[in-house]
């Protein structure tokens, strides 16, 4: 086996208010690794979310796979393992590129997308201290069998990468997506056409040999396991599977995507990288002695950091739709409110690392069904879809609120999210240019300054 050459897309530190500081002081690096037949651009709606002024500054580093975009074809077997090596000897190139060839290794945020999440673990097994967080998005320890892929490699070979566009179209992409978004769809589809046939072939046979299911439980790492509902290649089962097994992981799920939520439901994904980032303390430079405070904690924060981040989460958690809504409903009497919320509730509370958004929408529904808050419990159900609960965990929540909060509060909660289920199923059916202006269930004609 040989290691292959990886090459990629290193984005610099984004201009904007300072964030966490890493090594040298730098802004924290991101690395992305994509899905088999895909590209860097697999990423770029993602990154673009991230890269929102709000966001934590990173510099981000996408790279293609061997003979995919950018990486040169590969003609020698190389495993998953070996693709994992491949990546730090790519970062190690980046950071000497930046501060010289005797630079220190760097640390850094990794998130990787099927083949890409394999890759992921690889390095949480062999690379563990090189790692701030790893994000494992729509893959597992084993994915597929030996059989399938050398099948698939066969297929490559004989016919080419054109021969995967309908099949691929059927895994990536859950029904109406292309519908809804061609440009999206079609653009990805393209670029697999341009793919070098052998070096497919051979990341095919890559995950023919793949399996970690035994080692995984040693990763020694924060880890974000990301499942697609809908997705077939890679099962939700599989995904939560792979969450279980690992000690530092938790499980969190998007409704409506498929294999390739960075492409179906990217701000969701990036509201839930985000999560991953801001939980991570960043590693300390060398003149910031572990223990003493430094001036970018977030005790440290202005107002108007404040602020940012929390509309950054609100839009993330609650839609563009509804707080663009509510903030063209303000008024000089409701001005003052909407600052207060956008700041305490979501700059302040929904920011803080002691929880996750998911755990977060968990106790949310929880409080507004025991309150009584019919009106804003809609808004809250898609938030909590949009933050990895599924609706099966949002009725087991609310059945467990029947208990401790009444039978009637959780009938009428339980009667308002098949209601909102209802509504999103409709809005998943329509052309995006069909989509309706407004979230229903989420008044924000009527109750536009609340959270």
């Amino acid at each position: 086996m040989t290691q292959p050459l990886l090459r990629g897309t290193l984005r610099p530190d984004p201009a904007g208010p300072a964030g966490p500081v890493g090594p040298a002081g730098r802004a924290p690096l991101l690395v992305l690794g994509p899905s088999l037949g895909t590209t860097t651009t697999l990423w770029d709606a993602v990154v673009d979310a991230l890269g929102a002024p709000s966001a934590p500054n990173l510099r981000v580093l996408s790279f293609d796979l061997p003979g995919h975009g950018v990486s040169p074809a590969a003609r020698e077997p190389f495993t998953v393992a070996e693709l994992a090596d491949a990546v730090i000897a790519l970062v190690d190139s980046a950071t000497a590129a930046a501060l010289g060839p005797d630079a220190a290794p760097e640390s850094f945020h990794y998130a990787g997308i099927s083949l890409g999440g394999a890759v992921g673990l690889e390095l949480g097994i062999r690379h563990p201290g090189r790692l701030l967080s790893l994000s494992v998005v729509c893959s597992a320890a084993r994915i597929g069998t030996a059989e399938g892929w050398h099948e698939r490699a066969a297929r490559i070979r004989a016919s080419g990468t054109p021969s995967m566009v309908i099949g691929s179209a059927e895994r990536w992409f859950a029904p109406g997506f292309l519908e809804r978004d061609p440009a999206a769809g079609a653009g990805a589809l393209n670029r697999l056409l341009d793919i070098d046939d052998e070096s497919y072939a051979l990341c095919c046979e890559a995950l023919a040999g793949f399996d970690a299911r035994e080692a995984v439980a040693g990763i020694p790492l924060r880890m974000l396991c990301v499942a697609g509902e809908l997705d077939l290649a890679a099962p939700r089962a599989l995904v939560a599977e792979l969450a279980a097994a690992v000690p530092g992981a938790r499980y969190a799920e998007i409704a409506g995507a498929a294999h390739l939520p960075s492409l179906e439901r990217p701000r969701e994904l990036a509201g839930l990288l985000l999560d991953q980032l801001m939980e991570t303390p960043p590693a300390p430079p060398a003149e910031h002695p572990i223990g003493r405070p430094s001036a970018r904690e977030p005790a440290a924060r202005t107002v108007a950091e404040v602020y940012s981040a929390g509309l950054a989460v609100r839009r993330a958690v609650l839609g563009d739709t509804h707080v663009d809504a509510a903030t063209a409903a303000i008024t000089p009497e409701t001005a003052d409110f909407q600052d207060f919320i956008t700041r305490y509730a979501w700059g302040e509370i929904w920011t803080r690392p002691g929880l996750d958004r998911r755990t977060r929408s968990f106790l949310t529904l929880a409080c507004l069904i025991t309150g009584g808050h019919e009106h804003e419990l809609a808004m809250h159900v898609r938030a909590a879809l949009t933050n990895g609960l599924s609706r099966a965990e949002i009725s087991e929540a609310m059945l467990h609120t029947a208990i401790y909060a009444g039978v009637p509060a959780a009938n009428s909660a339980l009667s308002i999210a098949r209601t909102t289920f209802a509504a999103l199923d409709e809005e998943a059916a329509l052309p995006a240019e069909c989509a309706p202006d407004a979230e229903p269930g989420a008044d924000s004609s009527q109750t536009p300054s609340r959270p």
